[in-house]
């Protein structure tokens, strides 16, 4: 009798573990596991052009270009490539580029000012298809309006460069957030 309930329980243990074993594998019809996941899997490949730039500095649309694509590459499936023909083209040109004072002196000299850069972007498949979204852009619009500021301080040896910089990565960054698939 005792032989035959740990028979009975060792294969409703094994029936249990395999049943578990194939739902999780089969699970739901589209699931990926990783960061593979988040983003479109019709889209392999990325062309980002260089970065048009209206503003005075003309290294901040190099920069740019420089950061969105290391960012793609280390935090998303895709892979940039310098042919117009690829699956898709992420377009970009630097609108503004300005400082404002955000506190001053006595004297009127500025002791922390904000440095802000404001960028335009555009990411269509090879169809003319939109590829982000965003319910806030009106319909026939594809561009995505991006602004970034940092503060710096002069007095403590910051700079226009650097504060820049430091917008140049965080932009890259909210780009490639911005590149996942909406559930």
């Amino acid at each position: 009798m005792m032989r035959s309930s740990r028979l009975i329980l060792a294969t409703l243990i094994i029936f249990g573990c395999s049943m578990f074993a194939v739902v999780s594998q089969t699970g739901c019809a589209g699931y990926q596991l990783g960061n593979n996941s988040l983003y479109n899997s019709n889209i392999r490949t990325i062309y980002i052009p260089i970065v048009r730039n209206d503003s005075f500095r003309p290294m901040v649309g190099v920069q740019l270009t420089e950061a969105l694509i290391k960012a793609v590459e280390l935090r998303t499936p895709f892979k940039v490539i310098g042919d117009p023909s690829a699956d898709s083209t992420l377009t970009c040109r630097i609108v503004r580029e300005s400082k404002q004072v955000i506190t001053e002196n006595r004297t009127d000299d500025p002791r922390a000012i904000d440095a802000i850069l404001n960028i335009e972007l555009t990411w269509l498949d090879r169809r003319g298809n939109m590829l982000m979204e965003n319910r806030f852009v009106p319909p026939g619009q594809f561009a995505f309006l991006f602004t970034q500021s940092s503060h710096f301080v002069p007095e403590g040896g910051q700079s226009t460069s650097t504060a820049l910089q430091h917008d140049i990565e965080r932009l890259a960054d909210t780009i490639v957030q911005q590149m996942e698939t909406r559930w």
